[in-house]
């Protein structure tokens, strides 16, 4: 019986021509003169242009940095000097407003107020600092703070309170309960602690020690019954391996 080569399939000649024009392709492309103000890649077939330079079709062409700019630590672009903001291709003069200094930036406005000012559209507006305030850097916000132990009520600063047995938090404007007092309203009240119970890490609140249990406000002792143990919190009873709790007493057997 004949059988009919598929439409697909190559004879090996026919391979043999194809592969060698691939590799002729290849060894073409790896063998490229490298354009001018260029340099071969170094773990790559291929070129790049050198540092101040952009390709441009199979060329490498000198970038065009306009005045007051200078080249970028890449080498492919230009950003503009310290006064400047780019505009299009070239840099133009920021206009620095009274109270203000240029910045560092080359896309924002390029300046920013001085301390004390705020900026409102083009200007740099004098801040009201109010008593017992001061004046903070920033574009955002009213610009000024509090000073610490005050704390801010209707764009003024009233003085915080702070009652016997608390103190100032981190930030100055509120108060906080010294260890074994808690906060009631405007007051430090003591934590009172029941027999056999002891103050939390926080000294906030109380726990029972270990074989008592809380009861309301006391500390109750736990009756461990036969073939039980406390559990690893102290203040609680399990039965042993092969024991079920019925009631307040462990029993034999397997749990229903």
């Amino acid at each position: 019986m004949r059988t009919e080569r598929s439409c697909f399939s190559l004879s090996p000649m026919r391979f043999v021509a194809i592969a060698a024009m691939l590799l002729a392709s290849a060894y073409a492309s790896a063998t490229a003169p490298v354009p001018s103000n260029a340099h071969p890649l170094q773990y790559r077939d291929g070129w790049e242009c050198n540092r101040g330079y952009v390709k441009t079709d199979d060329t490498c062409v000198a970038m065009k940095v306009p005045a007051n700019a200078y080249l970028a630590a890449s080498g492919t672009r230009w950003d503009c000097e310290r006064g400047f903001l780019k505009d299009s291709n070239r840099c133009v003069p920021v206009k620095v407003p009274a109270h203000a200094y240029a910045d560092d930036s080359a896309y924002k406005d390029g300046w920013e107020c001085d301390r004390g000012y705020r900026k409102i559209e083009k200007a740099c507006v004098a801040v009201s600092v109010p008593r017992n305030a001061y004046a903070v850097e920033g574009t955002f916000g009213r610009g000024w703070q509090c000073s610490r132990g005050y704390r801010d009520e209707k764009d003024t600063c009233v003085e915080v309170q702070v009652p016997e047995n608390g103190y100032l938090t981190s930030a100055g404007d509120d108060w906080k309960c010294e260890r074994g007092y808690v906060r009631a309203e405007n007051r430090c009240a003591p934590v009172v602690i029941p027999s056999n119970a002891y103050l939390d890490s926080n000294g906030t609140v109380w726990r029972c020690e270990r074989g008592f249990k809380r009861m309301e406000s006391a500390c109750v002792e736990l009756a461990v019954p036969v073939n039980a143990y406390l559990d690893y919190s102290g203040n609680e009873w399990r039965c042993e391996d092969g024991f079920n709790r019925v009631g307040d007493a462990c029993k034999a057997g397997r749990p229903r």
